[in-house]
Formats: C-alpha cells, structure tokens, sequence
C-alpha cells in the first residue's frame, strides 16, 4: 500500500502577528523509513499556507512502524526565531587623544610666571601636551542577514567603508560623527550570516577658542592641531611658545552608511 499523508486538524498553531507563523501536524501513514516520510511530507503539504510560505518540514513522532507524525512550519519572509532580531550593544568608556592645548588655564603660580596661553607643558624647545580622555561612544549591532543579501560584493562594500565616516545622518548622529570600524561575519550551515558591525562617535565641535584665535569648528573624526611660535611676555620678561594658528584636518573619507543594509 503506498504512503499516505493526511492533517491532522488537533494541534494546529498560528501566530497572525507582525511577524506571522503557523505550524500543521500531519499524519504520514504507511510509509518504509523516515526518508520516504520527507519525501511525501514534501510532495504532500501545501507550499504556502494562508500567504505563507513553508518553512520546514520536520518529523515530531514516530507513533508505529508505518506511521509518523510530521510538523510543517509556515513563516513570513521577514519571521524568524528570536535568535534572528537584531542585537545592540553601546559603551561610553571614551577614547585617548593627545593634546597641547588646554581649554583654560586656572591659575599660574610663581614670580612672573610666562602667560603661554593655554599651551601645556612648554618647554624651551616644544609643546609637550598630555594624553586626555575624550568623549568617544562606541557602539556594535549584530544583524542576522541571509545569502541572497551577504554577496561577495556586499562584502567588498563592508571593506570599502570600513574606516569611513557617515557622509548623512546615521542613527541620530550628524555628518561627520560616526566611524565605521568594520564588520565580522559567520554563518552556520543553511543558517542566515551573523554580522556584527562596530562603530565609533564623537561630536561636532563649534566655537572653539584657542589661546586668542576664536570661531574654530571641526567634525567630530577631524583632526585639529596647534602651530606655535616663539613671542616675548614683556611681563614675565621672557621668550614663550604661544599658538599662533590652528589646523583642522580631514582624515578619514567619507562613506554612505545607507549601502551597510541596515537601515540609517
């Protein structure tokens, strides 16, 4: 007698939700082994239930020597175990950078003491600065992405913005803000690709004084530096180093955060 397979109406599950699921038991009958229960459970239930298409086909029971009972799971396109939502992480530990200037000098102390300022740690020779703490938000977000989107030249769009930052706004950050510092991918199987991708920001900076130079803006991944020179406080009757200009320079290009497939 050949195989059979029929519904079995008891223990039939949907989820009509934003993300839609339904799950229907069958019954395979008369069948030799669990090879030929795939192969009719895959000839034998519908491709797409109520819109959605048939996920899975998986055997729930072997209820006798001939008879199976067979689990057929219908999902939306864009449904997926919980495993597939994306996960987000932030930390706000900062990030070092090296300065030679400060923002305001408190006090100065000493018979005299040479006015250099704002410039830290003047030296006959130079400015030696000191490395401080900046305000640097770092922030990952893991997306679960299938094959038809994770191609070969979607990977090269990962390599090519990696080191960029974000030519328009991109996740409440203005241009200029926010640093792509790459993505790492895996996959297991017929799984979807687990990419994590990282990212830095620090702010945009207006009105900036630097000893008496003023009106100084910069983005937040530009770099700004000081030239000082030589000059003469007739006060403290001495040559000091004191800024005289000051450079914002670009280095990092600029890259579209709209092609990582994410969302902005």
């Amino acid at each position: 007698m050949p195989a059979v397979i029929e519904e079995l109406f008891a223990g039939r599950t949907e989820t009509l939700a934003e993300k839609s699921v339904a799950e229907l038991p069958f019954v395979v009958r008369d069948a030799a082994d669990e090879a030929e229960v795939k192969a009719i459970a895959t000839v034998g239930t519908p491709a797409t239930h109520d819109g959605l298409p048939r996920k899975s086909i998986e055997i729930a029971e072997r209820v006798n020597e001939h008879t199976w009972k067979v689990t057929v799971r219908y999902e939306s396109p864009d449904s997926g175990s919980p495993g597939d939502e994306p996960v987000f992480s932030f930390d706000t530990g900062g990030g070092n950078q090296h300065i030679t200037q400060s923002l305001a000098t408190i006090a100065r102390y000493g018979a005299n003491a040479p006015d250099f300022k704002g410039a830290i740690g003047v030296t006959a020779d130079a400015v030696e600065g000191v490395d401080i703490t900046l305000p640097v938000y770092s922030f990952s977000e893991t997306h679960y992405l299938a094959d038809s989107v994770v191609t070969n030249p979607y990977k090269g769009v990962l390599f090519m913005l990696t080191g960029r930052v974000n030519v328009a706004a991109f996740r409440g950050f203005q241009p200029g803000e926010c640093l792509f510092l790459g993505a790492s991918g895996s996959k297991r199987g017929t799984e979807k690709w687990e990419i994590s991708f990282k990212f830095a920001s620090s702010p945009n900076r207006a009105g900036i004084t630097v000893g008496g130079i003023a009106g100084i803006s910069k983005k937040g991944w530009e770099y700004m530096w000081v030239r000082y020179a030589d000059q003469e406080d007739a006060g403290a009757k001495a040559i000091v180093k004191k800024p005289v200009a000051v450079y914002v320079e670009k280095v990092y290009e600029d890259g579209d955060f709209s092609l990582l497939g994410i969302g902005v």
